[in-house]
């Protein structure tokens, strides 16, 4: 079940799949990617709040296109649209609570790091940046 129209969607979800993010729209493909990818994989929960729009979206676009080394996965979500997809990715992010918009890298299929909504509605943009060079030097 959706919560918005896809056509106010369409062009939040292309702004993250124009940077390279594959968009996930079933349980199956987020547990697929999740559970089965080796390396790092690096998930966005995105979002039609002003967080998501002036923060996270540029953030993870900044980062992933400025760092040398990068996640070798890049998947979103869309919340408040799959709803079930969402639901198995917050499956996957657990033992934190449900954040929306959120950004979390998987290495090898484990957590390793999370920036959650008050991470990002609560930070300059650059912040969320460097926090993500600092994940990617890390875990990729």
């Amino acid at each position: 079940m959706a919560t918005y129209p896809e056509y106010m969607v369409a062009p939040i979800r292309q702004d993250l799949v124009e940077a390279g993010f594959e968009q996930l729209m079933t349980p199956e493909e987020v547990s697929s990617v999740l559970e089965n990818t080796s390396g790092t994989v690096l998930l966005a929960v995105n979002s039609v709040c002003g967080c998501a729009a002036s923060k996270a979206r540029p953030a993870l676009k900044l980062a992933v296109s400025s760092a040398e080394k990068k996640p070798a996965k890049l998947v979103t979500v869309f919340a408040g649209m799959e709803t079930d997809a969402v639901a198995e990715a917050r499956q996957h992010l657990l033992p934190y609570p449900p954040s929306s918009p959120c950004i979390a890298l998987f290495k090898d299929g484990e957590l390793v790091h999370m920036i959650e909504r008050y991470h990002i509605e609560g930070n300059d943009m650059m912040r969320i940046v460097d926090n993500l060079h600092g994940a990617f030097e890390e875990y990729c």
